[in-house]
């Protein structure tokens, strides 16, 4: 089904990558996204859908000093986030907290509550702990995994531990498990790398070429979705990795980002290079058919599930993020700052 936007959109200044779901905030839908300019002072926008879901709202606005390249919101304190940013010369990331009474100052100023200060090379993500209020993050470079505690109170964070990928591998983000805190999965130019963070090692790989993006199915213990430049969406059973147990055409360019629904089990977005988000339908059954033992070739079978095509969009699209408060709601971001919010109520039916 192609279709255009029949979303809630909001402009950004400039241009930008990452939105995040603020999951702690259990009183409104919320989202936040940070901008991505070289030369001007960048934002972070803190977006919240009216409670008659016809609106979205600029709930706060506040600067920040470098380009944001990664964006995620603290799982369990909706004030604090944390972003990965570059000067122009180099990366860094950091901790920031919200202002308490943002509302009631004129010009509301993040407060930073640590910095990640390991890396010596390109960082790409931070990944909070998945559920649950927990002090312990992860952030990754282009060889390095970094296992951190954060103590916001004491305004620090400490490397818990590290271990490094090799030179021969370039990651460039990843995800946590949210049914094993101990397993981290982390993209790379040539694999899925899977990581026992009790170890700090290595323990499995899926070797696929140029991963952008890779998330765990949230309902479905052993089940990972990955998106890939030019081959698609791929969906994996963890148990059996050889081959994934679904494929999914993907985009009509390169596929960027893929997002499991928290709620309904088999829901996925993508997004791509094509300047269009898709959502699709894997089926728990057509999953579990799969993975019993049959030929190479029927578990490579490419089936279509596409339930809508979202392609209003004028530029590419990076961010995705769905919303864990009102799970049939979806926000997206194209790299000319357009967020746009979606309802997927009409497709549940057929799910």
């Amino acid at each position: 089904m192609q279709g255009g936007s029949s979303g809630i959109g909001y402009g950004l200044k400039y241009q930008a990558r990452c939105i995040s779901d603020v999951k702690a905030d259990t009183d409104y839908t919320s989202f936040l996204t940070g901008t991505l300019s070289l030369k001007e002072e960048n934002e972070v926008h803190l977006l919240r859908l009216s409670s008659g879901g016809s609106e979205l709202i600029c709930e706060g606005l506040f600067s920040h000093p470098n380009e944001i390249w990664d964006l995620a919101s603290c799982p369990f304190d909706q004030r604090i986030f944390s972003t990965v940013f570059s000067t122009g010369e180099s990366f860094g990331a950091a901790i920031w907290q919200i202002p308490e009474l943002y509302g009631q100052l004129n010009s509301p100023q993040l407060e930073r509550i640590a910095s990640l200060d390991a890396h010596v090379g390109k960082i790409n993500c931070v990944l909070w702990w998945p559920s649950g209020r927990c002090d312990k993050l992860i952030s990754m470079d282009e060889q390095n995994i970094f296992l951190w505690s954060l103590d916001s109170s004491k305004k620090s964070a400490e490397v818990l531990s590290k271990d490094s990928a090799g030179m021969l591998h370039s990651l460039s983000g990843g995800a946590w498990n949210p049914h094993d805190v101990n397993a981290v999965a982390a993209t790379g130019e040539s694999s899925v790398q899977f990581w026992d963070l009790r170890t700090m090692k290595k323990v499995n790989s899926i070797e696929r070429a140029h991963v952008r993006g890779v998330d765990y199915n949230p309902k479905r213990e052993h089940i990972l979705v990955t998106a890939e430049d030019e081959s698609g969406i791929h969906v994996w059973d963890l148990r059996k990795a050889k081959v994934p147990v679904q494929e999914l055409p993907g985009h009509t360019h390169w596929t960027w980002a893929v997002k499991c629904n928290p709620e309904y089990d088999g829901l996925i977005l993508s997004a791509g290079t094509d300047s269009a988000v898709n959502l699709w339908y894997a089926s728990a059954s057509s999953t579990d058919e799969k993975t019993s033992e049959r030929p190479v070739e029927s578990t490579r079978q490419r089936v279509n599930l596409l339930l809508n095509s979202y392609t209003d969009y004028e530029d590419s699209v990076y961010g995705l993020a769905w919303s864990s408060r009102e799970p049939w709601v979806f926000a997206s971001l194209s790299y000319d700052g357009r967020v746009v919010i979606e309802s997927v109520k009409p497709f549940l039916p057929r799910i």
